[in-house]
Order: C-alpha cells, then sequence, then structure tokens
C-alpha cells in the first residue's frame, strides 16, 4: 500500500508559481508512474500530466502544457508539479495519483493522494 502526501499548495496572484510536492511512502513508488490531477469547485476532477517511472517522459493536458512541469526523484520517494503563469482558472485541489501510465492517463490510478488546495487571485 503505497501512500502519497501532496504539499506546497497556498494562495498566489496570477502570473505568479507555485511547487507542489507528492511525497510517497514507499520505495515501490518508483515502479509507477505518477500523474497530477486537480478538481475545482463544481467540477469533475480532470487529468493534469503525468510522467514515466524513470522519469523519462512526461505528458501534460492541453490546458497546462508549457506552464506546468513535472518532474521525479526516486531516490527521495517524491515527484514534483512545478506550476508558472498560474491563472485564476488553475484554481483546484490538485491531487497525486501512482499506478500504471495507462491508467494513470484514464483516471484509474492505483493510488491517490488526499489533494492540495491551490488558489489563483486576479
Amino acid at each position: 500500500q503505497v501512500q502519497l502526501v501532496e504539499s506546497g499548495g497556498g494562495l498566489v496572484q496570477a502570473g505568479g508559481s507555485l511547487r507542489l510536492s507528492c511525497a510517497a511512502s514507499e520505495r515501490t513508488f518508483s515502479r509507477y508512474a505518477m500523474g497530477w490531477f486537480r478538481q475545482a469547485p463544481g467540477k469533475e476532477r480532470e487529468f493534469v500530466g503525468i510522467i514515466t517511472w524513470s522519469g523519462g517522459s512526461t505528458y501534460y493536458a492541453d490546458s497546462v502544457k508549457g506552464r506546468f512541469t513535472i518532474s521525479r526523484d526516486n531516490a527521495e520517494n517524491t515527484v514534483y508539479l512545478q506550476m508558472n503563469s498560474l491563472k485564476p482558472e488553475d484554481t483546484a485541489v490538485y491531487y497525486c495519483a501512482a499506478g500504471e501510465g495507462s491508467d494513470v492517463v484514464a483516471g484509474r490510478p492505483t493510488y491517490w493522494g488526499q489533494g492540495t488546495q491551490v488558489t489563483v487571485s486576479s
């Protein structure tokens, strides 16, 4: 059982940056693709991006491409989401997730974190 704990959320002005972290409880973390999702009030949870188990490949939703970057440090059992040029529409609870790559992209990862709130003011 892998536990995922997000941190780094908060309030930021439009145009600003935040870096989210997701720490995993076990070293088996390195076997999994890691994804980020977000859910805004009144909306469904949406896919943000994914990084392969090795960190060699990433893929992003069009809404964040060019602004967000996912990276991982398998030695530290941690995945990161660097968010730049933030917009008010990026306001949401952000979740990290772990699983097989195709399952993560489909929104069916094996493990979910508890989420961290990101609020972008205009």
